[in-house]
């Protein structure tokens, strides 16, 4: 058996649905699309079979672009669940032949409570495709392959709830940075985090005078949460002036010249590196990388010191 040649016609199979699947595209798509955009409660995907788990995945990829949504299978609806969907959802129910016995019976009490139903079918012509308020066709395939386990069936159904999803997030306005803010452990979310989701701020922020001894900035390093091993130095009018660091400290001491009655205006760093808040933390890290310093001042348009990135912290969320 030539097992490539059963391979490339499944896909040459799969892609020649997904390819109908965009040429049987109307009017109901956009509808589909403004009525879940405009939904002022939840997008509820429903499927029986294998169409459950695609429709675990398009609820997922909503959620993880702006739509909330959840998955409801059809049988447990049935029994108990149907109090998950209320008036103000929109119902996604997948079904190939559109005849599926489970999701036409949830159809009844669904509409009922006057919830808006969107059909994902074969044919407008099914029973689900006739009940719903709208209809997604996907045209009707044997199955790749034997011809009996779902296969072009469930692919276009991913496809199509991909263009359903990408199309409401473009009608929504959803940026990267939305995106960003849903996931905040990816690489992408890491790429656009913003220093003030970050940095230290508050009592994480030793923030000493420029007249203040050397005695209690050191005092005052010790204290403060997360030991930062910085103090940033600001005039009397709140503005940056300078930082300390461990490092000085150890340079005086090594120098001899650790006098803790010192103002640290006569030992500190002038020239601290700094960012603003809005600023990626990727380009913070680039700034403490191409320095080669462990701390970076977080400062406001008029200079105030706002917050502290530590390399520690860096490390830790791995922007380093």
């Amino acid at each position: 058996m030539d097992v490539l040649a059963v391979a490339r016609e499944v896909l040459r199979d799969e892609a020649r649905a997904v390819s109908d699947a965009a040429s049987r595209l109307n009017g109901d798509f956009p509808a589909a699309v403004h009525a879940i955009a405009g939904c002022a409660g939840r997008l509820v995907v429903s499927g029986m079979g294998k169409a459950n788990f695609v429709a675990q995945k398009i609820s997922a990829t909503f959620a993880s672009t702006g739509t909330p949504s959840h998955f409801v299978h059809p049988g447990d609806a049935l029994h108990g669940d149907l109090g998950r969907i209320t008036r103000e959802d929109v119902l996604l129910a997948l079904s190939h032949s559109g005849e599926t016995e489970e999701m036409l019976s949830l159809l009844g009490p669904v509409k009922e409570m006057g919830a808006k139903v969107l059909a994902m079918t074969a044919s407008k012509a099914s029973s689900l495709g006739r009940a719903a308020d709208l209809t997604l066709e996907m045209g009707r395939w044997e199955e790749a392959g034997t011809g009996l386990a779902p296969t072009t069936s469930t692919t276009v159904m991913m496809a199509l709830g991909d263009a359903l999803a990408m199309a409401v997030l473009k009608v929504r306005g959803f940026t990267e940075e939305d995106f960003a803010a849903f996931h905040p452990a990816g690489s992408l979310g890491r790429k656009l985090r913003r220093v003030k989701t970050v940095m230290r701020t508050g009592n994480m922020l030793p923030v000493v005078q420029r007249t203040t001894p050397l005695s209690q900035v050191i005092a005052t390093m010790t204290a403060t949460p997360g030991r930062p091993g910085a103090a940033v130095v600001v005039t009397k009018a709140g503005k940056l002036s300078g930082i300390f660091t461990d490092g000085d400290l150890r340079r005086l001491s090594e120098e001899g010249e650790l006098h803790l009655e010192r103002p640290v205006h006569a030992c500190m760093g002038r020239h601290p590196k700094t960012v603003r808040p809005n600023q990626h933390v990727t380009a913070a890290a680039e700034v403490l990388r191409a320095h080669h310093v462990d701390q970076v001042v977080v400062v406001d348009e008029e200079n105030r010191p706002v917050g502290l990135l530590d390399v520690q912290d860096l490390l830790t969320l791995r922007f380093l």
